[in-house]
């Protein structure tokens, strides 16, 4: 299903989406495709990202594949210039990418707060850095980069929240740079999304209570909801709207 936001929008539009095997990323994909945008999806896992091409061509989406490693700076300026090779612009980037580990503070190791930290937040920097040098030069851009609802901060998620805080606060800091440069840098904020990773969860079904019994709309998130936000951040109507979270989390800010 997509966003309803079909056309060619974005025709002519090129964009890339770190994480783009996932299921938010690939629903991004498919929603940037219908609307005529060339689509390139950067993931680590080779695989997934092919599974994901091959799923969007069977919806009437063509779309490309680059394995980066978001925590490699070269990984990611190399893909970032592969998509200039070939298509000779960068109008849209979507930070995708990212996963939480829990544990309690006094039990999170050193690893588990480096890793996320690393792939949700320096990852982010680094596709940040590398898009906005293209950008810059064609005067154009739309940055948007996914942080979560836990920005807010979320008991047994100390990296998770500083990583997603971060993206914030990162976003922010681009918006006020590049704006002079006719690039907008939102974030998004999804709440509990419906994702085939929750339902597998022992601990889904009181997950989802908790969730809906929290919000103002009294459902869980899909990946469709979050796509339509892309679409719109993505769009060159929005152009007069930068360093802004909006939230994708049916009404749960806090």
């Amino acid at each position: 299903m997509t966003s309803g936001l079909e056309g060619a929008a974005l025709s002519g539009h090129v964009a890339l989406i770190t994480g783009g095997g996932g299921g938010l990323g690939r629903q991004a994909a498919l929603t940037l495709g219908s609307q005529g945008a060339a689509v390139v999806l950067a993931d680590v896992d080779k695989e997934r990202l092919e599974t994901v091409v091959q799923w969007l061509a069977t919806e009437g989406v063509t779309a490309e594949a680059r394995v980066v490693d978001v925590c490699a700076s070269g990984s990611v300026d190399q893909a970032v210039d592969e998509v200039l090779a070939r298509h000779g612009r960068l109008d849209v980037v979507l930070t995708s990418h990212g996963f939480p580990k829990d544990a309690r503070l006094v039990d999170m190791s050193d690893a588990d707060w480096a890793s996320v930290i690393d792939v949700c937040l320096t990852g982010t920097f680094y596709t940040l850095r590398s898009a906005a040098r293209p950008m810059i030069e064609a005067g154009y851009g739309r940055i948007i980069t996914l942080a979560s609802r836990a920005w807010h901060g979320n008991p047994g998620q100390a990296n998770y929240s500083a990583a997603k805080a971060g993206v914030v606060g990162l976003t922010r800091s681009v918006a006020k740079e590049l704006g002079r440069y006719g690039i907008t840098a939102n974030s998004l904020a999804p709440g509990l999304v419906d994702t085939e990773s929750l339902r597998k969860l022992p601990t889904f079904e009181s997950i989802q209570d908790r969730a809906i019994k929290a919000s103002s709309i009294k459902r869980l998130g899909t990946a469709d909801d979050v796509a339509g936000a892309v679409a719109f951040l993505a769009s060159p109507t929005s152009g007069f709207i930068t360093g802004e979270v909006i939230h994708v989390s049916g009404g749960r800010f806090a």
